[in-house]
């Protein structure tokens, strides 16, 4: 009888597996709800449709770090599709500096008003409340390697900074980042989750840490 050859899986398996989705099901809730695990760099997975490529833990640490002493004490730092910095910060529960994250991807919305939503093609699409040259600095990863998506991230980072950049992009677009914003690549090297197929570098307008 073909119907012998059917495999079934014995009661202990079946409980097994339903133990399994209950625990997978525990975990993808924790990602999305108040607590354990809310600001883990990879909590929220990437998305490649989205271009989005998360940093290493060692490389959203140190900028993260530049950050904090970048905007000084009480400072108030903004990321521009950069929630790797965003949650690494937010990780170090500080009490001596503030910060934003404006991203296009709505998933991070549950990090509540922290959250603005940004599409880079309407550069100047900002809430009434954030106000401009209100961040003593502003970290920017723009999603693409093209000039056009640089300029117009560009438009969001000078309206938004009393004067500090940090400006993390492919090393082709080193000219186009001193054009458009009149910063300089550093030393440090960052690095991805994931190795990209493009280099990668950091650029700054003011004396940093990243050299």
């Amino acid at each position: 009888d073909d119907d012998d050859d059917v495999p079934q899986l014995s009661s202990h398996a079946l409980a097994a597996l339903q133990e399994f989705y209950s625990e997978q099901q525990q975990r993808e809730g924790m990602k999305t709800s108040q607590g354990f695990n809310q600001y883990s760099v990879g909590s929220i997975e990437e998305d490649w449709q989205l271009s989005q490529f998360w940093y290493s833990d060692e490389t959203a640490s140190c900028l993260a770090n530049e950050a904090v002493v970048a905007a000084g004490k009480g400072g108030r730092i903004a990321c521009v599709s950069a929630p790797s910095v965003y949650q690494k910060l937010k990780e170090q529960d500080g009490k001596d500096f503030s910060v934003c994250i404006l991203e296009y991807d709505r998933r991070f919305s549950v990090y509540g008003e922290e959250f603005i939503f940004y599409d880079y093609n309407h550069p100047l699409n900002l809430p009434e409340n954030l106000l401009p040259h209100s961040f003593d600095i502003v970290i920017a990863d723009p999603p693409y390697l093209s000039e056009e998506c640089l300029q117009k991230t560009a438009e969001t980072i000078k309206y938004l900074t009393k004067g500090k950049i940090l400006l993390c992009t492919g090393a082709i677009m080193e000219e186009q980042a001193a054009k458009h914003l009149g910063v300089k690549i550093c030393k440090f090297i960052p690095k991805h989750s994931r190795n990209l197929a493009n280099e990668f570098r950091c650029y700054v307008n003011y004396a940093s840490g990243l050299d």
